[in-house]
């Protein structure tokens, strides 16, 4: 069995264990799209990035990714909430920028992630996503998850707005790859 934590590679394409080395190259990738982080739990553009990237590598039961495509850092993800008796995780504080949307990169990443999981006896992964956001809620129903249903009023995010979630997940046999 692999570390759920480990690099996981797909050609040129790396998910990295994230460390305080990514710092630099990850926060100038967050900052190419300013306008995303209202439709995030929480704001990673250059405000407030530190604390947001120091708060993620110090949280339990989780493991943060560097995605590296061609050798540039183009973004982030993570294993989140693994609690091993449980068997489930969820694949949650994603983001790439602009430019590696819609090119089938995230599909990539995710078949590694899910891979990973079904790998190391997780029989559920997660996917929470606001409900404003069409182009995750799109992104992740392509991928085969099942959508449980809506948690209402399930968080305050750092605007201030309460937001709804569609709650997806995979389960085991379900994956495809």
């Amino acid at each position: 069995m692999t570390d759920l934590g480990a690099a996981l590679v797909d050609d040129d394409l790396r998910l990295e264990p994230l460390t305080a080395a990514h710092r630099p190259a990850l926060k100038a990738a967050c900052a190419e799209d300013r306008e995303i982080w209202p439709l995030y739990s929480v704001s990673w553009d250059p405000d407030h990035f530190d604390a947001q990237f120091d708060a993620l590598l110090a949280r339990p039961a989780s493991y943060p990714f560097a995605i590296v495509d061609g050798g540039a850092l183009i973004g982030m993800t993570a294993y989140l909430g693994h609690l091993p008796g449980r068997q489930t995780v969820e694949i949650g504080n994603s983001y790439i920028v602009p430019a590696a949307r819609g090119t089938g990169l995230n599909r990539r990443i995710k078949r590694l992630l899910l891979d990973r999981a079904f790998a190391q006896d997780i029989r559920r992964v997660e996917f929470r996503v606001d409900m404003r956001n069409a182009r995750s809620l799109a992104a992740v129903a392509r991928l085969g998850a099942r959508r449980d249903g809506v948690l209402r009023a399930e968080r305050v995010t750092w605007t201030g707005h309460v937001r709804d979630t569609a709650l997806f997940s995979i389960l085991a046999g379900e994956w495809q790859g």
